[in-house]
């Protein structure tokens, strides 16, 4: 569209720069309705439907299979057997390099991440136990007896979603051979929601179901 300037537009009749006028104030308006109706997405805001989120990772690529386990305050249970009870939920049960590779389009692509991540979708007053286990041994069978081979470092962190995401706590943890156990974090909801006493002292989980 051709621009005029006022030695140009002086030529126009007062009709036609009426009507050029009217235009680009539909114009303008139209711009800002679009803008109202379409507000710019917030960034950085995170939403899991969650009060508290458990991550437990291991290195990419690595073919083991490392399992969380969690104990609410009554004694009960969530783990790859039991993934929900309660507002204690297993989002995702990492096998490592077990279903890792998918086909897309016909193509093989390989996911190497290796993580598992539980939600606590509420904030009930008590002791909360999250465990590591060394489910299964995965390495070629070359390297079964080097244990160094088969260490796995798996770090873990308890941050709290709500009001703002905040890291509570956050350590690395290494399982030396299949069956291992260790107790990565206990903490402990008071009754007003706050959390406290987080602390290492260990407890075994993984069996209790079956006792």
């Amino acid at each position: 569209m051709a621009l005029f300037n006022r030695s140009q537009m002086a030529d126009i009749d007062p009709f036609t720069d009426l009507l050029f006028n009217a235009l680009l104030t539909f114009t303008f308006l139209f711009l800002v309705a679009l803008v109202l109706l379409n507000p710019p997405a917030d960034t950085g805001i995170v939403d899991p439907k969650a009060e508290f989120l458990i991550t437990v990772s291991w290195p990419d690529g690595n073919p083991n299979d490392i399992d969380i386990w969690m104990a609410g305050p009554d004694g009960r249970q969530v783990n790859y057997k039991q993934p929900q009870d309660g507002l204690m939920n297993l989002d995702r049960d990492d096998r490592g390099m077990i279903n890792d590779v998918q086909q897309v389009n016909g193509v093989e692509i390989e996911n190497p991440l290796n993580q598992e991540v539980l939600t606590l979708r509420g904030r009930p007053p008590g002791e909360y136990v999250v465990n590591l286990h060394y489910f299964k041994n995965q390495q070629d069978e070359q390297l079964q007896g080097d244990a160094a081979a088969t260490e796995v470092p798996v770090t873990v962190y308890l941050a709290e979603v709500n009001p703002r995401m905040k890291v509570l706590f956050y350590n690395t943890n290494t399982l030396e051979k299949e069956g291992d156990e260790v107790t990565a974090f206990r903490f402990t909801i008071r009754p007003d929601g706050k959390v406290s006493n987080i602390n290492q002292l260990q407890k075994k989980l993984v069996g209790e179901q079956q006792k």
